[in-house]
């Protein structure tokens, strides 16, 4: 027995296997490689069949538990005893003195898991669960670096817990229960510059703090306020940010929470109802304006959108039936409805709900915008009469003229886009006042008698005479050329 003793301390204490030790040394690394070593050397006297798979025994409890290995100790059978004899007769030579009357302890089930890693506190194994004999062994424990416990234990300032969030460490803030270390850590949040930590903390307060003493603090600290405003808006906390905006007497910005609920809702006459009741809110005066305009916008769309699903129904509109409509009015903006009653009601008489004359009036539409928008709309139904007499105007003599609010050039792109015949294009791009930019249009676009019109005006022979190249032989175009340099060359004589 002394024999055994004297092995096993050898073993223990020898130069590559050190005893593990409480002590805090400098390096706790090198200690804890040092025992996961130790530990490692034992395998071979350790049946890891299975050790993967979880099984449970009659009893209920998880084979592999410590309670499980003790009643199997005491029912175990004589073969269990030869197996673990075979099995440490494979061991390391420091252990072929030990006595064959093994238990059936497993450590295997004990060290559950890899063996790279195992718990601290309850592994401190006796290697007398090998031997019924009172030897001692006590094989090293395994646990993390004592720096890993700090974040979690350790009794940091505000202002250090503060820098640990900025670096990503996990900080518990539920030791700071006094209402002035809440404070203070907010503060030293606020100093931090760090978006993500301050709300963290504005987090914490918010569920740890009474309503009434979380918002009179904030109201002296704006940055922070702020920052909780933003929260509870993306969060969509409805209820807490009325509170507190009520709390700073913010009554515009209430009136703009309550009124952009309003996209929560679903049913179309429900959310004309709660338009309504947001215009008695205390909006400012062109707030008030712009909610007016959005109740009467959706009041007319339902109206619109009743009469023209019941005319593409019943097939009685051509329209409708050439050009189906692809979705609803409702709920559209103001330039979509216009665009909308351009298309499909250009012609009704101002009196008429759905009239562009009548939508231009009720929400003061400027020219450019309508001009815009009608060209649009009727370009694309190559409606090129509508064109010519929505940019045709008179005067107070009756001359007719033709005017374009957003510039000829636009005009000239816009029927472009929608394939309008050169006759038409050219028609509009003589009236591009800058010659350089209607040079440009009329050569991008093919209008060659334009071309040949804008030279000839200019005297350019020189570019008269190269622009010859790029019409077709035998064309009007070339004899048109040819005509007007013959007519410069009589004229230079």
């Amino acid at each position: 027995m002394s024999r055994v003793r004297a092995d096993e301390e050898e073993y223990w204490h020898s130069s590559k296997f050190r005893a593990f030790t409480f002590d805090d040394e400098d390096d706790e690394l090198s200690q804890l490689k040092e025992s996961k070593r130790a530990v490692n050397s034992l395998r071979d006297i350790v049946d890891d069949d299975d050790d993967d798979l979880e099984r449970v025994s009659w009893s209920g409890e998880p084979v592999g538990s410590i309670s499980w290995s003790i009643k199997e100790t005491a029912s175990g059978s004589t073969s269990s005893l030869d197996g673990r004899d075979s099995s440490l007769q494979k061991g390391s030579s420091s252990y072929a003195a030990l006595p064959k009357q093994a238990s059936s302890y497993s450590l295997s089930s004990l060290f559950k898991g890899e063996w790279g890693f195992l718990c601290a506190t309850h592994l401190c194994l006796s290697l007398s669960a090998l031997t019924d004999t009172g030897v001692k062994n006590y094989a090293p424990e395994l646990r993390r670096p004592k720096a890993e416990y700090k974040d979690y234990g350790s009794d940091w300032s505000p202002k250090d817990t503060v820098r640990r969030m900025q670096r990503g460490k996990v900080c518990s803030l539920e030791r700071f229960r006094s209402l002035q270390d809440k404070l203070v850590l907010l503060d030293e949040a606020v100093a931090g510059h760090d978006g993500n930590v301050i709300t963290a903390v504005l987090i914490f307060l918010k569920r740890t703090l009474r309503r009434e003493i979380l918002l009179r603090e904030l109201e002296v600290r704006q940055v922070a306020l702020c920052h909780l405003i933003h929260f509870l808006r993306e969060t969509g906390e409805q209820k807490f940010l009325l509170d507190l905006l009520r709390f700073l007497d913010r009554t515009e910005e209430v009136a703009l929470s309550q009124y952009r609920e309003h996209l929560n809702i679903q049913d179309v006459e429900k959310r004309r109802e709660f338009l309504k009741g947001c215009i008695g809110l205390p909006f400012s005066a062109e707030d008030t304006s712009h909610i007016q305009d959005h109740y009467t916008l959706l009041e007319r769309q339902i109206i619109i959108e009743a009469n023209d699903r019941r005319l593409e129904m019943a097939g009685q509109s051509e329209l409708f039936r050439k050009y189906p409509r692809k979705a609803s009015i409702l709920n559209m903006p103001l330039v979509t409805t216009l665009f909308y009653s351009c298309f499909y009601h250009y012609t009704e008489a101002e009196g008429m709900f759905s009239s562009p004359t009548n939508l231009k009036k009720t929400f003061k539409i400027p020219d450019k915008q309508y001009v815009l928008t009608a060209l649009a709309a009727r370009a694309k139904l190559r409606a090129w009469g509508d064109v010519d007499a929505l940019l045709t105007t008179k005067n107070w003599l009756g001359y007719t003229k033709k005017k374009a609010p957003i510039g000829f050039h636009r005009v000239v792109e816009i029927l472009q886009r929608n394939n309008a015949p050169v006759q038409v294009l050219q028609e509009y791009v003589r009236l591009v006042e800058d010659v350089e930019t209607r040079l440009n249009l009329a050569t991008k676009y093919k209008c060659h008698d334009v071309v040949i019109e804008t030279y000839r005006d200019l005297k350019d022979r020189i570019q008269l005479s190269a622009y010859k190249s790029k019409v077709e032989r035998g064309s009007a175009e070339e004899e048109k050329i040819n005509s007007i340099l013959s007519n410069m060359v009589r004229k230079a004589y």
